[in-house]
Parts: structure tokens; C-alpha cells; sequence
């Protein structure tokens, strides 16, 4: 596996790369995709690393194979060839790529694991989803399972799969059981973290390669943050 750390000004962590794909570890604050607020989208900055890498002449190729919210961090994949795009949006859209999420949370699950299902309902004037626990109108299923992995002094991580995903998935479900993600106004929790992020990290991703005949697992380090890197310790 080629890993490496490409650092300029926008601090870019490569955290594989090849041919047909390459994979990001996003800092909070980055949009995968340009939105209304005009900012530079991480796929841009992709562009520009690659452009520059390998001297390349004109438009660069990047395909978005999926997103993450702009506060969250952790694994962006995206596909640098149109023949790994399709094979890649199939994977996800079958449910063959496991994601994992780590999660920070002050509050103490009733259950050290469980699985919740929930229906959530988006509404886009506030960019918010609802958990209801029952299907209601404009509502989709949505299933995650989580568990305890760790106790800190005055949090606990959890790791999450996710069998959905849905707007806001993990941020609305855990905080229907009471349990909003550390820096989580949106959602209920208390206060914001310093640099405007959410305590919540796509941690792996497990996948098989589009063109190649190999599995791949990647996984990404925490923020540069005490209590995150608290989490990595055994």
C-alpha cells in the first residue's frame, strides 16, 4: 500500500494512493464538494495535489465517491479514473464498502452496544434531520449499530457501523438516545469545540479495489487533539 503524508498550505494527508483512486483524511471544516458558499472544496485541492504530483497537462479527473459533513473528519474517497467511478458508486450503493466511525460523547449509552433504527426526516430550511421512532411522512429507515470502546475521564468513544446512510445519520440518532456528539450544537451538545468541528472521525474503510484484485483497509489517524489522540492509546 502506497501511504505517505502530502503536507502544503492546505495540509493534505494522502492516505492512499494509485492509479485508479486516492483517499483523503478530511479535517473539519472542508467540504467535499463546492456548496453555496463558494469555498474551495476539498476536491479541488485533490485536483491541484495530482495536477502538480504528475505534471499533468489540462483538467485533472476526480470523481466524488461520497461525502462527509463539512464539521466531521476522517476518509474521503475519491476515484481518479472513469473507469473506477461506476465500479466504486456500485460498491457503496450495494453496501460492499464498510464504513467505521469513531465518536466522542459525554454522555453514557444506557447500553455498552446496541443497535438503533430510527426514521429520519431531513428538513432542508435548517439542514436538520429528526429521529422518530416510528416511520412518519418524508421519513427514511435508518439502522447503526454502535459500542463503547473506550472509557475517558470524561467522555466515551464509540465506534459505529452504519447500515444507512442517511442525512445526518449518526448525529441524529445518537442524540435521540440522549447522547449528542462532543461539539454538537446542531444536535444538543452543550457547547462548541475550539476550531468549529464535531467529535466525529471516519475512522475505516474497508473495500474491495475497483480494478485491482485486492481488499483494501484503510484506516485514518484521529485530529491532532489531546483527547483524540487519547482514543489511539491502548
Amino acid at each position: 500500500m502506497n501511504s505517505k503524508i502530502f503536507s502544503n498550505k492546505s495540509n493534505l494527508q494522502v492516505l492512499y494512493e494509485d492509479n485508479h483512486i486516492i483517499v483523503i483524511n478530511k479535517r473539519a471544516g472542508d467540504i467535499v464538494q463546492g456548496d453555496k458558499t463558494g469555498d474551495k472544496p476539498l476536491s479541488e485541492v485533490v485536483k491541484e495535489y495530482l495536477k502538480i504530483k504528475y505534471n499533468k497537462p489540462g483538467n485533472v479527473y476526480l470523481g466524488v465517491v461520497h461525502r462527509l459533513d463539512r464539521p466531521t473528519t476522517g476518509i474521503v474517497l475519491f476515484a481518479r479514473t472513469s473507469k473506477a467511478l461506476p465500479r466504486l458508486n456500485k460498491l457503496f450503493a450495494e453496501k460492499k464498502a464498510k464504513k467505521t466511525y469513531w465518536a466522542l460523547v459525554k454522555n453514557k449509552p444506557l447500553k455498552l452496544e446496541d443497535t438503533l433504527i430510527h426514521w429520519l426526516r431531513k428538513n432542508p430550511k435548517n439542514n436538520k434531520s429528526q429521529a422518530f421512532n416510528k416511520e412518519v411522512n418524508n421519513s427514511k429507515k435508518a439502522i447503526l449499530h454502535y459500542k463503547v470502546i473506550k472509557t475517558l475521564e470524561n467522555f466515551y468513544l464509540l465506534e459505529i457501523d452504519l447500515e444507512t446512510g442517511r442525512h445526518h445519520q449518526i448525529r441524529t440518532q445518537l442524540a435521540s438516545i440522549g447522547c449528542p456528539i462532543k461539539g454538537d450544537l446542531k444536535y444538543g451538545y452543550d457547547r462548541s469545540n475550539r476550531d468549529a468541528s464535531i467529535s466525529l472521525h471516519s475512522r475505516q474503510l474497508h473495500f474491495d479495489h475497483p480494478v485491482k484484485n485486492e481488499h483494501l483497509e484503510i484506516i485514518a489517524p484521529t485530529p491532532m487533539d489531546a483527547l483524540w489522540k487519547a482514543c489511539e492509546t491502548s
